[in-house]
């Protein structure tokens, strides 16, 4: 039987890469259209395509991909620079940031609106240590010097011989009937005790006298009068010098003492209960009202004093939109080149992969579909670890602890330089 001569219709493959690219052509083949208003962009994608035919030997063996493929890939590349560099970013700037304005976004990533004149991803923005403050507030509220829960005061009238008095109806009588007990004022808490956990902070009374105020802390600072029972200053008061802290404890004691020892009265409270000690008289002597300072336990996202900000809340709401191809330098367009080239490789991988041998007159070739699937895949997961790496050890935190390593070793060049010494 003879050899049958074959006639085929071409002796060329159908798709085969070309040598160079078209930057007119990159607009129509990117699938997101992220970029393709950049002019450099458009020439970057087209100066790709001879890049990847080289490096994949495309002037020895035909390479079976499109121009589109590399320029869908080259978009690609920059996007996911775009996004290793906002993680990277947002981790920066997160704990300075939080509660300031955010952005909207469109479908490609794109800011639509921000309060920003320009593009927040190319700012150097300055340190609030918005984070720490907001922790601090908390303590505040808990240490009593401000915060952010607001904090009311109420009254109760006591009743000679009685000791306990129930502050859960105190409040909802309050706050049904919006009236002070004892100012006969409506009350700013109206309405919100109901239902609601409170925590009382103090507890006291009004003396008709201010007199023996006059006998607390209120006088000089670093100084202490030994006779503190006869008040800071008494004609045989000898004085010691301290330290501020002491004062600072010493005022605190004798707050208390206006509130327990001075007062004559101390309070216990057990769950709703408030017991007074002593049990007051049915006398005229004897305090009419009773008040006490309490906040109510709001939920977290219950406005109270400015307490709740729209806006930055988590990485998510971090105004960092796409970065602008222009605005990406060398090293990053290097970075952009390699990870391309990696996608053009696990490309073609895949359409060689479809056909794993090609037979021919006598023989049959065996393509590498697998093997660069496996190579772009790997090079691109080193170009992110790689990259990832690289903006660690670039945060502002790792930038500090670079400078205060810098200037302890400068300060211990310094120690071995000997002294000069004059001479006359």
């Amino acid at each position: 039987m003879a050899i049958p001569t074959l006639t085929p219709k071409s002796t060329t493959s159908a798709i085969v890469l070309p040598a160079t690219g078209t930057a007119g052509s990159v607009a129509g083949e990117c699938p997101f259209g992220m970029f393709t208003g950049s002019v450099e962009f458009l020439s970057g994608a087209a100066e790709q395509v001879a890049y990847t035919y080289k490096k994949l030997g495309g002037d020895i063996l035909d390479l079976e991909i499109t121009t589109g493929s590399i320029y869908a890939g080259y978009e690609e590349a920059v996007l996911e620079y775009s996004y290793i560099v906002n993680m990277h970013q947002a981790k920066n700037i997160l704990p300075d940031v939080l509660g300031m304005t955010t952005g909207t976004f469109d479908r490609h990533g794109t800011i639509t609106s921000s309060l920003s004149s320009s593009h927040v991803a190319l700012k150097y923005p300055k340190s609030t240590f918005t984070y720490s403050q907001r922790i601090s507030e908390a303590f505040s509220t808990d240490a009593r010097a401000g915060g952010t829960s607001r904090i009311y005061s109420a009254s109760l009238r006591t009743t000679g011989g009685v000791s306990d008095y129930d502050l859960q109806e105190v409040l909802n009588s309050a706050s049904v009937h919006n009236v002070d007990v004892a100012t006969k004022n409506p009350v700013p808490y109206a309405g919100f005790t109901s239902g609601s956990k409170i925590i009382v902070d103090k507890v006291y009374y009004k003396t008709p006298s201010s007199m023996w105020r006059f006998f607390g802390y209120y006088g000089g600072l670093n100084t202490v009068g030994n006779l503190a029972n006869y008040g800071q200053y008494a004609d045989d008061s000898t004085f010691q010098l301290i330290p501020v802290w002491q004062n600072k404890a010493q005022a605190m004691a004798f707050e208390d003492s206006i509130y327990t020892r001075n007062s004559h009265y101390s309070f216990e409270l057990n769950n709703n209960m408030l017991r007074l000690f002593p049990t007051p008289p049915n006398t005229n002597s004897s305090p009419s009202y009773f008040w006490f300072n309490f906040r109510i336990v709001e939920d977290s996202w219950t406005a109270s004093s400015g307490s709740l900000v729209d806006g930055i809340n988590n990485m998510n709401t971090v105004p960092l939109a796409n970065l602008p191809y222009k605005n990406i330098n060398s090293i990053g367009k290097q970075w952009i080149r390699r990870f391309a080239l990696s996608l053009a490789k696990e490309t073609l991988g895949h359409i060689r992969s479809k056909f794993a041998t090609v037979p021919i007159p006598g023989e049959s070739v065996t393509l590498n579909g697998p093997a660069l699937i496996a190579e772009g895949r790997e090079d691109q997961a080193n170009l992110r670890t790689e990259l990832k790496e690289t903006l660690d050890e670039l945060t502002y935190h790792a930038l500090a602890e670079k400078d205060a390593s810098i200037a302890d070793s400068v300060n211990t060049v310094n120690q071995n330089i000997p002294a000069g010494v004059f001479v006359g």
